[in-house]
């Protein structure tokens, strides 16, 4: 999710709500689930390539600049998109929307400074953590914990010698986003429940912007005025936020929600693919048994759910 919203399996309830319902046939219109499948995993490969190449930038900008110009990209697209409307709230709706906006921007802020410490791939198989035990628990099966099992077996692979192998402060920063990725499902039930389509998100993610410019500035200065970086910071934060999501929106009239959730499993995966391709990290076959392990166990765990 790596730290984009709102891919995340537990969440596809949420997410479903947000969708005009399909009526008979036309749910399997225009492609049907092939179709669905396709943009699914064109969103996965979008947020996490955009991943990639914000980690790219890190050196040019530092972690709190890259958050910064990724969020206000992405909250000035999703205002000028949603026109959320900003009066005649209550003021419990704008409590949740600020919870919300400090989880998106402090989520981000841990997980780029995860990538600026440990590969993608093994910052994402981390970061996953969080919603496949928000659904494990969420579950109340038995057969729930087999897959937490699994997963954890897996994280103990990570790394040639397993965790030891890896940066400590950058596997912390990894899991503190785990952390936050499942309190920002829980409040994305919230705003799902109380804002109509994306307007909650769009909202959030203004306020996640305003908390995030002012360190964001002091850190990278005029930096990020330069229009190399500029333009490069506004293209991840199309990949990571803006196309995932309307792919996601898309795929959902197409798939069921439990198939879909499968498919955003395979995160962990695909960021181990972009930061390969991208930047030229490798990984040991041990490290990719343990993201394999991981995404079974994701997928098992919202396909045996039933939520």
């Amino acid at each position: 999710m790596t730290a984009t919203p709102p891919s995340v399996p537990i969440a596809v309830s949420t997410a479903a709500r947000s969708v005009p319902p399909a009526q008979g046939p036309r749910r399997w219109a225009c492609g049907g689930p092939a179709l669905g499948t396709s943009v699914v995993l064109g969103g996965l490969l979008a947020q996490e390539f955009g991943a990639a190449m914000a980690a790219s930038l890190l050196p040019q900008v530092g972690t709190l600049g890259i958050v910064a110009l990724r969020l206000t990209v992405s909250a000035v697209v999703l205002l000028a998109v949603c026109r959320p409307r900003v009066r005649g709230h209550r003021r419990a709706d704008w409590a949740v929307i600020v919870a919300f906006g400090v989880a998106l921007a402090s989520m981000n802020t841990l997980f780029y400074q995860a990538i600026a410490r440990i590969p993608l791939g093994a910052a994402v198989t981390l970061e996953v953590l969080g919603p496949l035990v928000l659904s494990v628990v969420t579950a109340r099966r038995a057969a729930s914990w087999l897959w937490a099992a699994l997963a954890l077996g897996g994280v103990a692979l990570l790394g040639r010698g397993g965790l030891d192998s890896l940066d400590g402060v950058g596997v912390g920063f990894a899991l503190g986003a785990a952390a936050l990725w499942a309190a920002y499902i829980l409040l994305s039930a919230r705003i799902g429940a109380r804002f109509p389509k994306a307007d909650g998100l769009a909202l959030a993610m203004a306020v996640g912007a305003v908390l995030s410019l002012p360190a964001g500035l002091a850190d990278a200065g005029g930096r990020l005025l330069d229009p190399v970086i500029f333009g490069l910071g506004a293209a991840v934060a199309v990949l990571s936020s803006a196309l995932p999501y309307t792919l996601e929106m898309l795929a959902l009239r197409r798939l069921a929600p439990a198939t879909f959730a499968v498919l955003m499993s395979l995160a962990p995966a695909v960021a181990a693919l972009a930061g390969y391709l991208v930047l030229h990290q490798g990984l040991a076959g041990i490290d990719l048994i343990a993201i394999t392990l991981v995404v079974a166990a994701s997928a098992g765990a919202v396909r045996g759910s039933g939520r």
